[in-house]
């Protein structure tokens, strides 16, 4: 029988109800019982709403201890859940909820301003108890599906036309809790700091799904800050996980106060994912933390996690290491940008998702009749057969005639010591493709373009340097901090027609 989900929960709930579970900026301090309590009251709302076994129900968030009862009572009660992104815009959501056609749409209003804006535009109800204060609607009437081992369903972001919802099985979730769980040698006394958003695959299945079933402590923080970061860490924090993005803003804003380093921190495992790391970058955030920093691989389809590093201090290792027990991948050569050990990843195993929501025309395009998972990522496996990713299939630039892969440029200029971080792009001009680079910097150290110039020659090739680099002092980026990079070119259009 498929193990349920709320499964971790229920576990601690009944085990360690006294346990510390949730804290939030709403003031929540939840122990194990008290969510359990929570995720009880809730589920007779939404019975009492009308919502059946089989319904969606989407719950539009930023993180808090009221999101996380809501995800887990829809477990409870057989529901599937959609959580969402409360920043997102009217039109995106409505497009998601056309889609998905919800039961009931939960709003986290307490914590988070867009989620009281969409409330007040969809004319929910609000509605308080143990588990807190939400709104809720209910727009479409209860269609329920027969899919019992259907969890989640997480829209993914950055995509046109019409949206795509990966299905995501309780058995997809409690692999990949489990799997974070031992990879992170994560223990019940951990204090996690959650400002990856639960909406999206890493925060769920890799913070909130591994914390409950270890038992540990979430404190959550609705929107990343440095400035909070900061502070968290200095503060009994013992695990981070974030992106490159997170873990660059903070360094610079640690530096801002005048030091090079965390002192007197609880930190023993930081985790970095979805994004390549390069040598440099990895030996200063190491420094910086004073703990080895850990890498890993994963995407949406593949609930989060599909390699993962557990390196030593100081190991140059820039993989992200061998492929978790139980997963397999592989790599095929045959795709733009592959040859001599390079070649888009393929994953089969417990993470790869059910398929897409009322989609089976896409999932058929990624997923094959073996069950090989078609991630849209070029990378290649070492002699330790540790993976290592090269980029994206869709963002290889080929200028005159070679392959630039834009991690390698983007490592590069993050060796400037004036540089945040840097996306890269390309742009099709007369036939060729550009190499287009934009780079954060702070307007206090703002670095002058020819030097930046200047420093990518000495370290690529003639074919793989920019030809324009634009610094700012923000990039386009999703809830999760990660850089849109198929937002860059429209939203410098201004500066990219001065040059």
């Amino acid at each position: 029988m498929t193990s349920r989900w709320h499964s971790f929960l229920d576990h601690q709930a009944t085990t360690r109800p006294t346990a510390p579970a949730l804290a939030d900026t709403t003031g929540i301090h939840w122990t194990y019982g008290e969510l359990g309590a929570a995720c009880d009251a809730l589920k007779q709302r939404l019975v009492d709403a009308g919502v059946q076994a089989g319904d969606r129900v989407l719950i539009l968030s930023e993180n808090s201890a009221t999101a996380v009862a809501a995800l887990f009572t829809c477990s409870r009660l057989g529901v599937i859940a959609i959580p969402v992104n409360a920043r997102l815009t009217a039109g995106e959501i409505d497009r998601i909820a056309d889609h998905a056609r919800p039961a009931a749409v939960l709003f986290t209003s307490e914590v988070s301003p867009d989620a009281t804006a969409h409330a007040t535009r969809m004319g929910a109800e609000h509605i308080t108890g143990a588990f807190g204060a939400l709104h809720i609607a209910t727009p479409y009437p209860s269609a329920p599906d027969d899919d019992r081992e259907l969890a989640v369903i997480l829209y993914t972001t950055g995509t046109t036309g019409a949206p795509k919802g990966v299905m995501l099985s309780h058995d997809n979730l409690v692999f990949a809790g489990k799997a974070s769980v031992v990879v992170r040698d994560m223990r019940s006394d951990d204090v996690i700091y959650g400002v990856l958003p639960i909406t999206h695959v890493f925060g769920l299945a890799s913070i909130v799904t591994a914390v409950s079933c270890a038992g540990a402590f979430i404190r959550f923080e609705p929107r990343f800050s440095a400035a909070k970061l900061y502070e968290a860490l200095n503060d009994g924090v013992t695990l981070l996980s974030a992106v490159p993005q997170m873990h660059a803003l903070l360094m610079q804003y640690t530096r801002e106060q005048g030091h090079e380093s965390l002192a007197g921190s609880k930190l023993r495992v930081v985790t970095s994912g979805a994004a390549p790391l390069d040598p440099t970058w990895k030996r200063k955030a190491e420094a910086f933390y004073g703990v080895a920093l850990q890498n890993g691989y994963g995407m949406t389809e593949t609930t989060a996690g599909v390699c993962v590093t557990t390196n030593a201090f100081g190991d140059p290792d820039i993989s992200t290491g061998p492929v978790l027990p139980g997963v397999e991948i592989d790599i095929n050569e045959h795709v733009p940008g592959g040859g001599d050990g390079t070649g888009e990843i393929l994953v089969r195993g417990p993470v790869v998702m059910k398929g897409y929501y009322r989609n089976p025309e896409a999932t058929a395009a990624v997923i094959n009749s073996e069950g090989w998972l078609r991630t849209g990522d070029l990378g290649r496996i070492d002699e330790r057969k540790h993976l290592h990713i090269i980029g994206r299939t869709k963002e290889l630039i080929i200028h005159g005639g070679f392959n630039v892969y834009p991690p390698e440029v983007e490592a590069a200029l993050n060796d400037h010591p004036q540089v945040i971080q840097c996306a890269v792009v390309g742009r099709s001009v007369d036939g060729d493709e550009q190499v287009l680079a934009f780079v954060q910097a702070t307007e206090a150290n703002w670095p002058n373009v020819d030097d930046l110039r200047a420093f990518a020659a000495d370290r690529l090739v003639g074919y793989k340097r920019p030809a324009r680099i634009i610094v700012a002092t923000t990039l386009p980026a999703a809830p999760t901090g990660k850089i849109l990079k198929h937002k860059l070119v429209e939203h410098f259009a201004a500066e990219l027609a001065d040059g």
